[in-house]
This record gives C-alpha cells, sequence and structure tokens, in this order.
C-alpha cells in the first residue's frame, strides 16, 4: 500500500501534516532560546546580589585587618589577591558577552529568539581544526583563574575540588561517540548565540559563589582559630568610666571576668595586692580608687575563679593617664586642615573633661550649627573670605577659658568628567563608548559629592564638535564616533554639571576626559 500512488487528497494531507510538524519545532525552539534567555537574566540578577554581598565581606575584613592586623591582615592580604583574580576574570566574561552583542549586531539583549544563530561565536572562537586568538585567551582566562585560586589558597585547602570542577577545561567524554572531544568544541562550537552568553553568565555565578565560600571561611577559620584558643581560658576585662582623669579624681570603673559562660562570677579579686572580693555586683569588680598625681598609671591585679574543683588564677592590667586641668581646646576639621567654600563641613570641638553643654563657640564668618556631638560649618560664599576663626569658650568648676583655632577656606577643586567611573585618559572600543554614559566626580576630594551631569561637548578628530544634552551619546555623537578610526583620541569635554542637594554655584570648569578608540 505504501508503494501506491496517493490521490491528490492524500498529498494535500501529508503535506499540511509536514507543516505541522515544523511549526512545532520552531515553537519549540523559541521557547528553547526564551528559556535560555530568562535563565541569563536570572544569574544576572543573582550576581548583582552576590557582589554586594562579598564586597560587603571584603570591607568587613579589611577593617578588621585595619583594627587587628596581627590577627586579620594575612587574611585581607589573600583576599584581596582573590578579589583582585575574581574582578579581572568577571570583567573580562562581560566585555566578552558585550563583544558578542557588538558581532550579532542585536541591539535589544531581551529579544532571546533572535540570538539563535552559532555563528557568531564560531567564527570569533574557532578557526579550522584550532582556535581563534580570542579563543586561545578565553581558555587561558579560565585556567589562570583556576591555578591562582589554587596557589594563592594551597592545594590542601576544601575548596581545590570545587574550584577545579567549576573551572574545568579538561576534553568531554562523549557517551555517544566514545570519545573525547575538546573543551571549547564540546562546550561553545556549534551552541546558538543565547546558550552561549547564558554559559558566560553562569562562569561568572561561579565565580561570585566560589568567592563568597572563600570569603565566609577566611572570616570562619580566624575566628575558630581565636575560639580554639581563648575558648577554654579566662581574660580580665577593664572598662574604665574615663581613659583620662584631672588631678584629685577618683578612677572608675569595671572589672570583669571574659569567658563564653556569662554566669561565671569570681571567688576571689585582688587589686594591687589587697583583697577587694567585697567589691564584686553581678559578675563585675567595681573599682572605685584615688587617680593620684599627673602622669601614665597601671594598676594590676587576679581574679580567681573555681575550674574542677581548682582554683584558677587569672591576672588583669590597665592603664590610664591622669592630666592637668586644662587651659586651652582642642578643635580639628574631622576630614582636612581646610574648610571648603559651598561645602557643610564637619567640625569637632572637644576639651577633655568637659561636657558639651559647657562649650560654647562662635566663628568669625559664616553660619556654624551644632548637630549631635559634631558641628557643622558653612563658609562665607565670597571669595574675598580667605580664613575662618574659632572662637571657644570651656566654662570649668572654677574658672572660664578661652581658645582661638584659624582654618584656610578655599573652593572646592574642579570636578572632572569621566567614563564608567575612570577619568582622565583610557583606552576603549567605539561599542562601548556609544553605550557609556558620561559622568563627572572629584576623585581625589575627601567629601563624597554626587554630581549631576546635564550635558557635554564630544570631539571627534576630523569633524565638528557636538553638543550633547543629558548623560549618554545622541544619535549624532553616536554616528561621528562609529566613524573614528582606530587610535584615534576622542575628547569629552565642557561638562554641564551641578551638586545634587547643593544649591551652591560653582563656576568652575569641568576637566575633560580623553578616550583612546581600540577596536
Amino acid at each position: 500500500m505504501a508503494g501506491g500512488k496517493m490521490n491528490a487528497r492524500q498529498k494535500m494531507i501529508n503535506l499540511m501534516y509536514l507543516v505541522f510538524i515544523a511549526m512545532l519545532a520552531l515553537n519549540m525552539s523559541k521557547e528553547v532560546l526564551s528559556a535560555f534567555g530568562y535563565t541569563n537574566q536570572k544569574l544576572e540578577s543573582t550576581n548583582q546580589s552576590t557582589t554586594i554581598k562579598n564586597n560587603r565581606a571584603y570591607d568587613n575584613l579589611s577593617q578588621k585587618a585595619i583594627d587587628e592586623a596581627a590577627q586579620w591582615g594575612e587574611q585581607n592580604e589573600k583576599a584581596s589577591k582573590i578579589r583582585k583574580y575574581s574582578n579581572d576574570f568577571y570583567s573580562y566574561l562581560e566585555a566578552l558577552k558585550e563583544t558578542l552583542f557588538s558581532r550579532s549586531g542585536i541591539e535589544d539583549k531581551s529579544d532571546f529568539v533572535s540570538m539563535d544563530k552559532t555563528d557568531v561565536l564560531d567564527s570569533y572562537f574557532f578557526v579550522g581544526d584550532g582556535y581563534t586568538l580570542e579563543g586561545k585567551e578565553f581558555l587561558e582566562n579560565i585556567n589562570n583563574y583556576r591555578e591562582n585560586l589554587i596557589k594563592e589558597l594551597g592545594s590542601n585547602s576544601k575548596f581545590v575540588p570545587s574550584i577545579k570542577n567549576k573551572f574545568n577545561t579538561d576534553d568531554v567524554f562523549n557517551t555517544k561517540d566514545q570519545k573525547k572531544i575538546p573543551f571549547m568544541k564540546a562546550r561553545y562550537e556549534g551552541f546558538p548565540m543565547v546558550a552561549s552568553l547564558t554559559n558566560f553568565t553562569q562562569i561568572q555565578t561561579d565565580i561570585r559563589s566560589t568567592e563568597s565560600d572563600i570569603l565566609s571561611n577566611l572570616l570562619g577559620d580566624k575566628l575558630e582559630t581565636i575560639t580554639q584558643i581563648t575558648g577554654n581560658n579566662y581574660k580580665g576585662i577593664v572598662s574604665l568610666n574615663k581613659s583620662s582623669y584631672f588631678v584629685g579624681e577618683q578612677v572608675k570603673g569595671q572589672v570583669v571576668l571574659g569567658r563564653y559562660d556569662s554566669n561565671l562570677v569570681p571567688t576571689k579579686v585582688t587589686l594591687e595586692g589587697k583583697d577587694i572580693t567585697d567589691k564584686v555586683e553581678n559578675g563585675q569588680v567595681m573599682l572605685d580608687m584615688p587617680a593620684g598625681s599627673v602622669g601614665d598609671k597601671n594598676f594590676k591585679g587576679v581574679i580567681t575563679f573555681m575550674q574542677d574543683g581548682k582554683e584558677s588564677p587569672i591576672p588583669f592590667e590597665s592603664n590610664f593617664k591622669v592630666i592637668a586641668q586644662p587651659k586651652n581646646a582642642v578643635v580639628s576639621a574631622d576630614k582636612m586642615n581646610v574648610v571648603y567654600r559651598g561645602l557643610v563641613n564637619p567640625i569637632s570641638i572637644s576639651l577633655p573633661g568637659v561636657g558639651d553643654k559647657d562649650i560654647k563657640v562662635t566663628v568669625s564668618s559664616g553660619k556654624l550649627k551644632k548637630k549631635g556631638k559634631v558641628y557643622e560649618y558653612t563658609p562665607s560664599n565670597s571669595i574675598t573670605v580667605k580664613t575662618v576663626k574659632f572662637t571657644v569658650k570651656a566654662r570649668l568648676e572654677n574658672q572660664t577659658i578661652t581658645s582661638t583655632a584659624e582654618f584656610r577656606v578655599k573652593s572646592m577643586p574642579n570636578a572632572m568628567a569621566s567614563v564608567r567611573g575612570q577619568y582622565g585618559l583610557l583606552r576603549l572600543p567605539k561599542s562601548s563608548l556609544v553605550k557609556a554614559r558620561i559622568g563627572a566626580g572629584r576623585p581625589s576630594f575627601e567629601f563624597d559629592l554626587k554630581l549631576k551631569v546635564n550635558g557635554f561637548k564630544i570631539k571627534v578628530p576630523g569633524q565638528t564638535t557636538i553638543v550633547v544634552k543629558g548623560t549618554k551619546l545622541s544619535a549624532a555623537a553616536i554616528r561621528a564616533v562609529n566613524r573614528a578610526k582606530d587610535g584615534d583620541v576622542i575628547t569629552i569635554f565642557g561638562v554641564d554639571q551641578n551638586i545634587i542637594g547643593n544649591s551652591y554655584d560653582d563656576k568652575k570648569k569641568v576637566l575633560p576626559i580623553s578616550i583612546e578608540i581600540v577596536n
């Protein structure tokens, strides 16, 4: 019957059946492409939150290294190297994704269905049976990242198996053909563009998750080490009400026995050889002794507690200073030795041993406002005012003292145009420049000011200057940039900006930025 002739009706039915099958295949292809795209979006969102979390951990570790260098310095140094390796590799992958979009001509990054072509990455990574320079660079980046982490952590680190697995570039065994296929060809040759993009984002996810695991371990291991050293020991902790005392004052404070058991109460306490066990209240030793004469003071004692039926003595020691009553106030700028016109400058004014309510401050010009324990000073906008004098009057028990301090008043330094948060001269491909936002900032300035860019001018060699409104290149500016040659230096200047939340009229020009075109 299969060899018989088909009538016209049967032929039409068969043709419609083939069309139906083709439509099903097409719809499934769209669904698969979209699934890859949505997965890529979710991974990118995850990467953003993980990056923020990791940066907080890096900052936490860095601060610990500043506060306690002996305990955290080595961990912080290791973390800094891992951060650099990770950020370099992550940025490389981000640039690689941008290159794929540029080569494909796809402008809408959410149009996943149009990312079905395989030739975009194939021509970029592969040539004949080998790899292009770009393909070799990609493979080298993965291998370098893996080996750098292992070298930094040590081959015996518990993270090594995971790192080798996530960033493995060994040949892939094909069960169908029963043979090994090179990693690059098995993972990237002949795949739709959207699948490759998702793969690159997944590698970025692996980078950030690896960082997170290592950071947790660096912090946790050090804490565990400290716990192992002191967890079964005791330490006498002295807490004085003040660190400095006037002559004739009483030194007051507490001594507590530090241990992970909050219910522990000492059975005996001695201070400078004297038994002061009766001074123990709720597990704290209440100190009350004369300060003595001017100078550095030191006192020692012993806390005795019972452990396993035996007495265990724990020594404690502390230092404090006894100072004479002050005659001059201490005035210091919180961030610099000058104050800046057009800004609210934080100023600390204090006098040791004198409460804030007994201190009165006046200024020779500008406005001074007290906010909490800090003063906020706004200089005069007049450029003729070059200095300001602070006068501090403090009331002590038996006298009033007056002290003055003078600071220079300066205008803010010039702002600088920026691209991607970089200043001065940088090198970018045209495809990156046309998408970048133009910003402005004062990178070496002590104050963290937020600037709003209202417009700018752009000059491409051999072309007329173009005036742009806003922060992104206009259509005319994009056309001019696209006509630039490799090696051309494009200048962005004449940036119109203002400080967000500040009405001060900054007349200074914004310094330009130069971009050398590389393709």
